[in-house]
């Protein structure tokens, strides 16, 4: 009799341990791409880690072979991130959710460091559809792996579409929806937006973006953005002095807006590196060097530059010029380079706070999840602000590492890539 109940006991435990572990994996939501599940840097996650440090609250710490300021991107148990490697390898990695590497693939080479430590070839973040990962670099080289880390396709988007001619290297990344791969190639020598099949890499469609900008004005380090509320649906992209939507079944132009520099006091090295933001019935676009933001409708028709059709609100200056907006239940986050968060009513642009988070470099997005906000410092601190009208600072959490990367958010984890390592952050 009590050897069947210490079995009946031990069978219990079991069960009690594997129940404890489904809600993490029945939970998890994916993180596919750059700014998360809907591109808009939002995470339905709850129960999230508010404190840890660099040793509290790690599950795993991954050594990574150097550094990159790309998101990583999660698919159930698989994260997937690009990195720099040694003689100038570009690299593409598969990782286990439990920190294990499972491969490494050497997709290109020729990296190219840019401004001292402000990043190199491998900033574009990939993506995921659940099947195979996407991974894109600035030289031009776009390739398609799959889970395995076998190569699927490669490519080389200066060869087929024009030599690139940008100061820092093209780090826009690909928007990935359906069964198609959206850049945009904004520089010099070219202003394209295009649409490629993600199972062969062959072009739908190229649309020549028309635009009056100069100089480095002609320079986009933003990336495209999809809007889809359920009646209307279209492609924004950013740059060259321009936010213009594009029809998804051809490219052609729907409507653009400029004034985010202004003719009568153009900056000539003006360049676009935070990308808008949509939510229904809103796009947050802003442009650079304290340039000004503007809250657009998608309802808008033709050139609205100098008209108000079109303009839901506009704020002269202050606008983030890397970090992307954010917006989260009728409130507007824009997280300044300095490390000022200000927050805004949605609808009308009237501005609820300014206030300093940190007092770094800021070159990560903002994120959201279970009623905070992530902000991440270039030093390596992660701010935690609560949610809301009021500023509050939750807490502080120095990682003691560069980093330059957008917080991802899968599984109940905060998952941190640093210049030298990939963190697996939970409760």
């Amino acid at each position: 009799m009590m050897i069947k109940l210490r079995r009946q006991s031990s069978l219990l435990l079991f069960l009690l341990g594997v129940c404890s572990l489904a809600p993490r994996l029945a939970r998890g939501e994916n993180w596919p791409q750059w700014r998360g599940p809907k591109g808009d840097g939002i995470s339905q996650e709850t129960d999230l880690p508010v404190t840890w440090s660099k040793t509290e609250k790690v599950a795993w710490r991954l050594p990574l072979p150097g550094p990159a300021g790309s998101t990583p991107v999660i698919w159930n148990d698989r994260i997937f991130l690009t990195s720099a490697g040694p003689a100038g390898d570009l690299l593409l990695l598969g990782v286990g959710t439990d920190g294990r590497e499972l491969w490494k693939a050497k997709v290109t080479g020729g990296d190219r460091a840019v401004r001292g430590d402000e990043g190199n070839s491998a900033s574009p973040s990939p993506a995921t559809d659940g099947e195979h990962v996407w991974a894109f670099f600035a030289n031009g080289v776009l390739a398609c792996y799959d889970f395995n880390g076998h190569e699927v396709w490669k490519q080389n988007l200066q060869d087929r579409f024009g030599k690139f001619n940008i100061a820092f290297g093209l780090t826009s990344t690909p928007v990935l929806d359906g069964d198609r791969l959206y850049l945009q190639l904004l520089h010099s020598g070219a202003s394209q937006v295009i649409a490629l099949d993600k199972t062969t890499g062959q072009q739908i469609w190229k649309h020549d973006r028309k635009t009056d900008a100069r100089a480095e004005c002609e320079h986009s380090y933003a990336s495209p953005t999809l809007y889809r509320d359920g009646q209307r649906e279209f492609l924004l992209t950013h740059g060259c002095d321009y936010i213009i939507a594009h029809s998804l079944q051809d490219g052609h132009e729907l409507w653009r807006c400029g004034g985010l520099n202004p003719k009568n006091s153009y900056n000539e090295t003006l360049r676009f590196v935070a990308s808008p933001v949509a939510a229904p019935g809103l796009i947050v676009v802003p442009s650079a060097k304290d340039g000004p933001v503007l809250g657009l409708s998608p309802d808008a028709k033709g050139d609205i530059t100098t008209s108000s059709e079109g303009h839901v609100w506009t704020r002269s200056r202050n606008t983030p010029d890397v970090p992307s907006p954010l917006v989260v239940d009728g409130l507007v986050y824009l997280c300044r380079e300095n490390g000022v968060l200000m927050c805004l009513d949605a609808e009308t642009g009237k501005q609820y706070y300014q206030e300093r988070a940190f007092s770094d470099r800021y070159r990560a997005s903002p994120v959201y999840g279970d009623g905070k906000i992530y902000l991440t410092a270039r030093g390596g601190v992660v701010t935690v602000v609560q949610a809301g009208k009021d500023f509050e600072i939750l807490s502080s959490n120095d990682m003691q590492e560069p980093t330059s990367s957008s917080p991802a958010i899968a599984g109940g984890r905060i998952y941190l890539r640093t210049f030298e390592a990939l963190y697996a952050i939970e409760k």
